[in-house]
C-alpha cells in the first residue's frame, strides 16, 4: 500500500461518505483514525462524528442511507436501536447481541455487523499471540464482554464469566451456551486454569468509580496473558500489576484500531494497515487530551 502526502481530503460529487452516530459522540476518536487511513490509502473518502439524540436514531439513519453514506458506526446510547433496525444481521452481531457497525448495501438494506469481539481477537493476535483453545476468564458482563465471549468460543476457547452483579452474568451465559458463570468474589478461584484473563469492566479507566479485582495474579500460572480493554491510562493498573508479575499483557487500543479496521473495510473496500503510525496517532491524541 502506497502512502501519500497527508493534505486535506478533496470532497466532492464522487467523495465516499461514512461516520460514527452517538450522544455524545464529540470524544471519538474514530474520525482521527478513519480519516487518517482514508488519506493514506488516497481514498476519496470522508468519516464524520454525526451527534444523534435519543430518540431520534431511526429518523437519522434512513436520512444517511438516502444522502448516500456507505455505512456507519454506531456508540452509546444508540446499539439496542442498532440492532433493531437492521435488515440482515451478520452471524458476528447475532451471537454477540449487539450491533456496532451498519452498512448500507447498494440494494437498499441495511447489515448490521459487531467488530468488538474480533477486534480483540486480531489486537491479541497481533502480540504474538494465538488465540485457540485453552481457557478464558472475563471479567465484565456488558455488550464488549458478550462479543469477546462470542469470538473465544468461535476459536474454541472455554469461556468463565464474572461480573460484580452475578445477574447479568448469568443472562450473558444464558445466551451463549457453554458460557460459565463463577461469583464474582470467587473469580480468583478460577483463575489458575485459565490461559487467558480479559477486562471489561470500567475498573482502571480514566475517571471511573474506583474497584478492585477479586484476584492476586501473583498465583496465577505463569502462561497466564491478561487483557485489558480499556485503554486511557493505556497501562492500567491491573496490566502493571501483570508485568510485576512477569505476565505477557495487552492493553486496549489495539482493540479499538483492529475492530475499527473491520469497519473500514466492509465501507471502502480496502483493508487499512494496522501498524505503529496509527497507533502513535491515537496515542498521541489520548496524551494531549488528558494534559490539554
Amino acid at each position: 500500500m502506497e502512502k501519500t502526502t497527508q493534505r486535506a481530503p478533496r470532497i466532492d460529487g464522487h467523495t465516499l461518505l461514512a461516520g460514527v452516530i452517538g450522544w455524545p459522540v464529540a470524544h471519538s476518536r474514530s474520525p482521527l483514525m478513519h480519516n487518517f487511513w482514508l488519506r493514506k490509502c488516497a481514498i476519496n473518502g470522508a468519516y464524520v462524528p454525526l451527534p444523534v439524540r435519543p430518540g431520534q436514531f431511526e429518523t437519522a439513519v434512513r436520512g444517511l442511507q438516502a444522502a448516500g453514506f456507505r455505512g456507519v458506526n454506531v456508540t452509546i446510547p444508540h446499539k439496542e436501536s442498532a440492532y433493531r433496525i437492521v435488515d440482515r444481521l451478520d452471524r458476528s452481531a447475532e451471537r454477540s447481541g449487539s450491533v456496532n457497525t451498519l452498512v448500507f448495501t447498494d440494494e437498499g438494506r441495511i447489515e448490521g455487523y459487531s467488530t468488538d469481539g474480533d477486534g480483540f481477537v486480531a489486537n491479541v493476535e497481533a502480540h504474538g499471540i494465538p488465540v485457540h483453545g485453552g481457557r478464558a476468564l472475563l471479567l465484565g458482563a456488558g455488550g464488549a464482554a458478550r462479543a469477546i465471549a462470542a469470538s473465544l468460543q468461535d476459536r474454541g476457547v472455554s469461556v468463565i464469566v464474572a461480573n460484580r452483579t452475578r445477574a447479568r452474568a448469568e443472562t450473558l451465559a444464558a445466551s451463549l451456551a457453554g458460557v460459565t458463570v463463577v461469583d464474582w468474589a470467587h473469580a480468583g478461584a478460577a483463575l489458575p486454569e485459565c490461559t487467558l484473563l480479559v477486562n471489561t469492566t470500567s475498573i482502571g479507566m480514566e475517571g471511573a468509580a474506583d474497584g478492585a479485582f477479586p484476584m492476586d495474579l501473583a498465583r496465577a500460572d505463569r502462561a497466564l496473558v491478561v487483557c485489558d480493554i480499556v485503554y486511557v491510562p493505556r497501562q492500567t493498573a491491573l496490566l502493571r500489576q501483570a508485568a510485576a508479575c512477569g505476565l505477557r499483557h495487552v492493553d486496549g487500543l489495539g482493540m479499538l484500531i483492529h475492530q475499527a479496521g473491520l469497519g473500514f473495510h466492509k465501507w471502502f473496500g480496502v483493508t487499512p494497515e494496522i501498524g505503529p503510525d496509527v497507533e502513535a496517532l491515537l496515542d498521541a491524541d489520548l496524551h494531549a487530551s488528558r494534559t490539554g
